[in-house]
């Protein structure tokens, strides 16, 4: 396939080639990777390391598709051609003019997505691997909520969120592929039905939050929410009418972990570590909506805080008890620093199984540290056990595990 220059129908794009495997009809062998956070805290593409090397890592395992769970551009990191390193040395950063500043327009916006697709990693991966898309805050500006006001922060001239938000959306629409909702098209979550073993829903943890707060309420309603009654409702029809095998749950944000926003709580979890509040009053009715009926074999895989660890949510060790056992497992960053580890709120039980993340009083690693991570889940056509295996930038196994379904 070539592309054709329609200001010189003479000129032809050099001949690109791409590939993508349909989801199977009948039991086979499932294979993905995920993981998230691209070009953030100022670590962009360094021609000296060969790129994002990450994404040949990915492509390595040849894929079915890769689950991208959010934080795709960093629109509200601008790139300096060179960043100082703990050493001494100097780590180098392609630049355009689109990453000089914070994204305030739509060219700008656009200009992010196109600046990852300068790393040829990034191109020959997009070429081999079909892609599942989500996004977080880093897409419109950094810990983004609907009603949010941009308030001591001089790098923003355009001062509305609601025009930011709605830039960052065509934009985002424009560069990562998705099926088009005629009903809604600028809606993210949906259901990715992939054969009989797998079903993959994909969350939007951005668009229907209330604002980012530490008043945490007992009794739900808008302020609470973070996924919002209706994409709720829409999650629980959709994984009572699954007839797959595994219901793999893809969440920008982790449940468990404490992410901070000032004062605030910018992720689920608050802190409180008794019955749930605020947020976790939806977390706690859907997960005791997932018990009540039966639906087996849910697990959660999301990013967002830049290392990597996999939790299993045991409701023995809970405060909030009405739910089943799941795992959860966190990957990422796959170019961007590297921060952690969080705390853990014990409402649901959380117990760490695996963590890799910097030294305390480290933050912000550089790629070149070596603290990038994605996961990968392969899942056995004959006995359908799902493996999942955290993974770091080299391909090596950090951690595996092996989960047998229910019958």
């Amino acid at each position: 396939m070539s592309f054709e220059d329609l200001g010189d129908l003479n000129s032809l794009s050099e001949p690109l080639i791409g590939r993508f495997r349909t989801a199977p009809a009948d039991k086979r062998d499932v294979s993905f990777v995920w993981g998230g956070d691209v070009v953030g805290q100022g670590w962009g593409i360094n021609p000296d390391l060969g790129g994002m090397t990450i994404f040949k890592a990915m492509a390595g395992l040849e894929p079915d598709f890769f689950l991208h769970s959010g934080d795709s551009i960093y629109a509200d990191g601008p790139l300096a051609a060179e960043k100082d390193l703990p050493d001494g040395s100097k780590w180098k950063n392609l630049v355009i003019e689109e990453k000089s500043k914070v994204a305030e327009t739509l060219a700008e916006y656009r200009g992010n997505y196109k600046y990852n697709l300068m790393d040829e990693n990034l191109r020959a991966f997009n070429a081999a691997v079909p892609m599942l898309a989500q996004w977080d805050d880093h897409e419109t500006r950094n810990n983004w909520y609907p009603r949010q006001i941009i308030g001591n922060d001089d790098r923003y001239q355009v001062q509305s969120l609601a025009l930011l938000s709605a830039y960052s959306g065509r934009a985002f629409h424009d560069y990562m592929p998705m099926r088009i909702d005629q009903q809604n098209p600028e809606r993210v979550y949906r259901v990715i039905r992939y054969g009989p073993l797998l079903d993959v829903f994909m969350l939007d943890m951005r668009s229907y939050r209330g604002d980012n707060s530490k008043d945490l309420q007992a009794t739900a309603g808008p302020d609470t929410a973070f996924m919002g009654p209706e994409q709720v409702n829409w999650l629980k029809r959709e994984l009572k009418a699954s007839r797959a095998v595994w219901k793999a749950i893809a969440a920008d944000m982790p449940i468990g972990l404490v992410v901070p926003d000032g004062d605030n709580f910018e992720a689920i979890a608050n802190k409180e570590g008794g019955p749930p509040l605020g947020r976790e009053l939806e977390i706690a009715d859907l997960l005791s909506f997932i018990k009540q009926n039966g639906i087996a074999n849910t697990v959660w895989f999301t990013a967002d805080v830049h290392y990597a660890a996999a939790h299993f949510y045991d409701p023995n060790q809970a405060k909030f008890q009405d739910f089943e056992p799941f795992w959860e497992f966190v990957s990422g960053p796959l170019n961007a620093g590297t921060f952690g580890p969080n705390e853990l709120d014990p409402t649901f039980g959380p117990q760490i199984k695996f963590i890799k993340a910097p030294e305390p009083g480290q933050s912000n690693l550089a790629p070149s540290a070596g603290y990038q991570f994605f996961g990968h889940v392969r899942i056995d056509a004959v006995n359908a056990a799902m493996t999942v295996t955290l993974k770091d930038m080299k391909n090596q196994d950090l951690y595996r595990v092996e989960l047998t379904p229910a019958v």
